[in-house]
């Protein structure tokens, strides 16, 4: 049957199917908040939030302890260096020298400490236990926190 001798449908003026129009728009839901309550633990994984990766309050604080130290040692390093080249003593090779001079310290104190790191990564000696009559064997991780001791003991 065509529109125009269609007897239940209505003809509707711009005006009025504009207004209809932006009454079934805000009937319908932009956006949804889910108020489930979520569960304590799960399965997923965490993800990985922007910015700055999390790390724990000691390496939080000895790395501004360490950007703000390394930011003292600018003025008087460049006092130094104003202080030579006005007095015209600066010599390249022993500015070059200086500059130098800590890397140099570092780096076998790096190559030393990553050794040692390798070294704590190595599997412990295997041991071995003879009894004679009945044995009871436990395991006990024991973890002592806090400024007074509170001690989790778990099997």
């Amino acid at each position: 049957m065509p529109a125009e001798t269609d007897p239940t449908r209505t003809v509707l003026t711009d005006a009025e199917a504009e207004a209809q129009a932006h009454r079934i728009i805000a009937d319908f839901a932009t956006s949804y908040r889910d108020q489930t309550p979520v569960p304590r633990y799960g399965d997923a994984p965490p993800v990985p939030q922007p910015g700055i990766p999390p790390m724990s309050q000691r390496t939080t604080e000895t790395a501004r302890a360490v950007m703000f130290c390394s930011l003292a040692t600018v003025p008087p390093g460049l006092i130094a260096v104003a202080v030579m080249v006005a007095s015209e003593h600066a010599n390249p090779t022993v500015i070059g020298m200086i500059c130098a001079a800590p890397a140099a310290i570092a780096v076998p104190i790096l190559a030393l400490a990553r050794l040692l790191r390798g070294a704590k990564d190595l599997p412990p000696a295997e041991v071995h236990h003879h009894y004679s009559g009945h044995v009871d064997q436990r395991t006990v991780h024991t973890k002592t926190t806090g400024l007074w001791a509170r001690t989790n003991n778990q099997q």
